[in-house]
């Protein structure tokens, strides 16, 4: 009876000594990423026990002289397969970390539709808009094949409608579709009307993340800039970065995120905008943002849980760094890559953490930039998310 024990104990250990690299290699396959850089002369370094062999019998000066990417087998201990990912080499990109608070002045690529009202009719209430299947979110980019840059053309154009249909062109999810808008006339306003609230510009306050010196190039946020009231992204057709002087916070409690109160300094702005993306707002500065020298950006795989640094201004124009912990790393998603919380005494007392318009704050780790910070927790202001500096370097238009 005892031996049968034994037998059957050391049976379900050797089970479960079976499962244990099958139950890991599910769980790294979930949690790493699909694909991976390296610099000139280095190797894939992930976690222990996670091995790298070519797909393909490929030599590694093969694989450094290549631009395109070298499918590899990441295998637990050098035989349980875990996935299949891309590694594909890089030079070092040196970057400038920032810190500083800027303004954003955009102008859209066209007008965005962000709701509906009733026009008074004579046979009553209506919306041409509506009618016309006009979405909120949509963008506005022609009248008659016309293209327009403001709500005063669209305004005018319905006005002087005389009640006859207007051709529109519209972007709608990336998609151009054409539509037939038919003003009605307001006996209230005692004018033709459409029935649709527009909007072609916004401003607001966040924080540069990097500037490269390679080129000029900056990018900011971490995040697009989204319309308010439809939560769209805002597609750019121009616009200024503008130098910005912080006043103070608001700061963040529990179920209510605070806020960094600031004003657009005097002056010329100090670049322009290029593009709007899910990653941050890019674009050129003319000149180098504070004193801060280049340092290299760091690459996911070389991310650790634990301390680190964040830049970020909330007093004034110049940056200060307050520590920080990452709690968690998420290669899965494409924007919350990292969870972070706040740490520093002098950060928490001033602001209770994250709050609106730190986004974009600089992120280091064993001297390189390895993030920027993206979005607060609403019920722990002093936990958020961060975003991977090399997937914001890899957006930079």
């Amino acid at each position: 009876m005892k031996m049968h024990r034994i037998r059957t104990a050391l049976t379900a250990l050797a089970g479960l000594l079976c499962l244990y690299p099958v139950g890991s290699a599910l769980y790294y396959a979930g949690h790493l990423a699909d694909s991976y850089y390296i610099r000139q002369g280095e190797q894939l370094e992930l976690a222990a026990g996670m091995t790298a062999a070519p797909v393909r019998k490929t030599t590694p000066a093969a694989l450094m002289s290549s631009d395109k990417p070298e499918q590899i087998q990441l295998r637990m201990f050098g035989i349980v397969p875990v996935k299949q990912v891309a590694l594909q080499t890089t030079e070092e990109v040196m970057l400038v970390p920032c810190g500083q608070p800027f303004g954003v002045r955009m102008l859209m690529d066209g007008i965005m539709v962000i709701g509906f009202g009733e026009v008074a009719a004579s046979s009553g209430g209506c919306c041409p808009a509506s009618d016309a299947g006009i979405q909120t979110g949509d963008i506005i980019q022609a009248i008659n094949q016309q293209e327009i840059s403001c709500t005063n053309d669209f305004k005018t154009a319905v006005a002087e409608s005389d009640g006859q249909a207007i051709d529109l062109t519209i972007c709608r999810d990336g998609m151009e579709i054409e539509l037939e808008l038919k003003p009605e006339y307001s006996i209230l306003e005692h004018c033709w009307q459409s029935g649709v609230w527009v909007r072609d510009s916004t401003a607001g306050i966040g924080t540069m993340t990097y500037y490269d010196p390679s080129d000029g190039s900056f990018g900011g946020l971490g995040h697009p800039i989204c319309d308010p009231d439809t939560g769209g992204l805002i597609p750019l057709g121009s616009g200024t970065a503008d130098a910005v002087t912080i006043s103070g916070a608001i700061p963040g409690q529990p179920g209510s995120p605070g806020q960094l109160q600031g004003y657009f300094s005097a002056g010329d702005p100090i670049g322009t905008l290029v593009s709007n993306t899910p990653c941050g707002i890019f674009g050129h500065l003319e000149d180098v943002p504070g004193t801060m020298p280049a340092v290299p950006m760091g690459l996911k795989q070389e991310i650790t849980l634990g301390d680190a640094l964040i830049l970020t201004t909330v007093s004034g124009s110049e940056p200060k760094a307050y520590t920080v912990r990452i709690t968690a790393l998420d290669y899965s998603d494409s924007t919350q890559n990292m969870m972070i919380e706040i740490t520093d005494p002098a950060l928490l007392a001033d602001t209770g953490g994250i709050v609106q318009g730190m986004s974009g704050s600089p992120i280091l780790q064993n001297g390189k930039l390895i993030g920027a910070v993206t979005h607060v927790f609403v019920s722990q202001p002093s936990m958020g998310y961060g975003i991977f500096a090399e997937t914001m370097y890899e957006s930079d238009p």
